[in-house]
């Protein structure tokens, strides 16, 4: 079974903006609330999606490091990430040793202070040898650039 899942940040929901955004426009994608520490979250996002594979995920800061974090130890259940300024800098995150084969599109704002593009670009690189990075003139909640994304054309597989 395909789904697909918005990962949302730290400090916002399923239903924040971006979220909003994927229920008005993409309503099958699941755009489920975590809370708690990363590992809390990651169980969350376990227990949720138990029975998936082919999973494709989108993940917003915070959520972007959840993405990661299950592709990591999840690889062969995963197949395609979209992140969105990945928290990839945060906590002790550290790229596996093997790096992993999942399309991968990371789109990060020059302006991002937040998860900025030292050192999350290099530890993205060492993650993923399937990875396209997009760098926009934007800030960390990506204000200009995440909705005139081509959504269509990106969530095609």
């Amino acid at each position: 079974m395909k789904s697909t899942y918005f990962l949302h940040g730290l400090e916002s929901s399923g239903n924040g903006t971006k979220g909003q955004f994927f229920r008005q426009n993409f309503p099958s994608i699941q755009r489920p609330d975590f809370s708690g520490s990363l590992a809390e979250r990651l169980k969350q996002l376990k227990d949720l999606c138990e029975n998936d594979y082919n999973l494709r995920f989108i993940g917003s800061s915070f959520g972007g490091l959840m993405a990661t974090c299950f592709a990591v130890q999840f690889p062969e259940r995963v197949n395609k990430l979209i992140l969105l300024a990945p928290a990839l800098n945060y906590g002790d995150f550290s790229p596996p040793t093997m790096q992993l084969d999942i399309q991968t599109l990371l789109i990060i704002g020059k302006n991002d202070d937040v998860t900025p593009i030292e050192p999350v670009i290099p530890l993205a690189e060492k993650t993923f040898t399937n990875l396209t990075t997009i760098i926009k003139d934007d800030d960390h909640m990506l204000h200009r650039t995440f909705k005139a994304l081509d959504w269509q054309k990106l969530l095609m597989l």
